[in-house]
């Protein structure tokens, strides 16, 4: 999620760039796989009071209110828009208590994963960890059933990011798409196909996830955070500018929409990418978790801004909310086309940040080892990266959708990767540590938690699935 979301961009964009760091913190700078491997080799010493944090050396490390700031440009994206649309599925009250409870959920999980961190860095003895290999570790370091499954499971990791990534790029073209065909629309006589608008960008997106070095983006992330606050302004200012009434608008939804409103909020709230490298990039990294620390700030912002915008979104807009409230802003009014408008463009330089992660994922820790330092390898890198723009802009294509790529991609990955895997990781890296009534309640919690997010990926996926046919199918009608 931002964007890596690390993502050191604009609300949408500050995720992707701490995130396409996500192979790169420790020692050297290797692909996930052969630094997983190095630290497999590196076995607990006679050292008992190792502490990782004396040990990581940051070349310009974050305080906490700069890494509080980048957390919540890491949240504060896309999936904040979609929320009114969210909680049309859900209903107002349902979509309050719910957001509040996947709120806590995800901040549980991302503690999990915190602490597991830090306590596999102090056994294997190395400053820092990222997350594929905190997972291989931990698999490692956990009941004998599981090891087998420790080469492979930095593979699925590296799937659900890549997806994941991808997905966004995938709402990125969407969401850029229709807001200028909003635009334009309401200038000229005649409706345009939004996937006319997505061939008319294809090249410029081509041409930006061509840049190879994101500090050539950094002067245009700057303007892009500066354009998001003005438009979150704006938009508030329409959400509040008439008096706010439940009169007409639903309590509870259709029950067979909630999977709908799960993805979308876990789409929205989750930033599991941006975690661990926020976190690795601290000056004083003790102080991002704790009752008090950056993560709980943070997630309470986060939530409380969530909630608030979902509920008055709805209230406004009711069945109208759009995947995205600038769609649903006054037609007949230039400031609002002025949102759209500067979201576009916040969001088209966030797709090169988005996509620099999945360019990460797929070049360092596989095709590089292919192809080598040899020239050619640039031709292929540059290939590979217009590749992944074309399956993004495919996508996309294919199902103009926002709402439904928001909430499919929310329920496929964030399920797995902000809920299933910390639970899993926590009871793999603590299950020769804790006995009796400490292991089974371990067990136990983090199998519930487990059994949701599996429901959650199971349900919110097959819905969103079925929702697209549904809604391909009738506009192939």
């Amino acid at each position: 999620m931002t964007v890596d979301k690390g993502h050191s961009n604009t609300a949408f964009v500050g995720d992707d760039d701490i995130h396409s760091k996500k192979s790169h913190h420790g020692t050297k700078n290797l692909g996930a796989n052969s630094y997983v491997m190095e630290i497999q080799d590196k076995k607990p010493g006679l050292e008992v009071d190792y502490n990782p944090y004396e040990h990581r050396h940051v070349e310009h490390p974050t305080t906490n209110n700069e890494t509080l700031i980048h957390l919540l440009k890491g949240s504060l994206g896309t999936g904040i828009l979609a929320m009114p649309n969210a909680f049309h599925h859900a209903g107002w009250l349902v979509g309050s208590v719910g957001t509040f409870l996947i709120g806590i959920l995800c901040t549980y999980c991302i503690h999990l994963l915190i602490k597991a961190e830090y306590e596999l860095c102090r056994r294997k003895k190395v400053p820092s960890l990222n997350y594929p290999a905190v997972t291989q570790t931990a698999l490692l370091e956990g009941p004998d059933a599981l090891k087998p499954f420790a080469n492979v499971i930095i593979h699925i990791i590296n799937v659900f990011l890549l997806i994941y990534q991808l997905g966004t790029c995938c709402v990125y073209v969407v969401f850029v798409a229709s807001n200028i065909k909003a635009i334009s629309d309401n200038y000229t006589e005649t409706e345009t196909d939004v996937r006319l608008f997505m061939l008319i960008i294809l090249l410029p997106l081509i041409l930006i996830n061509w840049v190879r070095n994101l500090k050539f983006l950094a002067p245009f992330s700057t303007l892009a955070n500066a354009i998001t606050l003005v438009s979150f302004a704006i938009i508030l200012y329409y959400i509040f500018r008439d008096p706010i009434s439940f009169e007409g608008r639903e309590a509870f939804g259709n029950i067979a929409e909630y999977p709908l409103f799960f993805g979308t909020v876990l789409f929205a709230l989750e930033a599991i990418g941006v975690i661990l490298p926020l976190e690795n990039e601290m000056k004083t990294p003790k102080k991002f978790g704790g009752n008090f620390g950056v993560l709980n700030k943070a997630m309470v912002l986060i939530v409380t801004l969530y909630i608030g915008m979902g509920l008055f979104g709805y209230l406004n807009y009711g069945a109208e909310s759009a995947g995205s409230i600038t769609l649903n802003l006054p037609k007949d009014e230039i400031l609002a086309q002025c949102v759209k408008g500067m979201l576009a463009f916040a969001i088209y330089i966030t797709h090169g940040l988005a996509c620099y992660v999945a360019i990460d994922i797929t070049w360092n820790d596989y095709m590089k080892k292919r192809f080598g330092e040899s020239p050619r390898s640039i031709i292929w890198e540059y290939l590979m990266r217009t590749v992944l723009v074309l399956v993004t802009f495919l996508l996309a294509v294919a199902i103009p959708n926002l709402e439904l790529f928001i909430s499919l991609f929310g329920a496929l990955c964030l399920s797995a990767l902000g809920i299933a895997f910390p639970a899993l990781i926590q009871t793999c890296t603590y299950w020769h540590e804790r006995q009796g009534f400490q292991k089974v309640w371990m067990v136990t919690k983090n199998s519930i938690i487990g059994v949701i997010a599996i429901f959650g990926l199971v349900v919110g996926t097959s819905t969103s699935l079925k929702e697209i046919i549904h809604t391909f199918g009738d506009h192939d009608d």
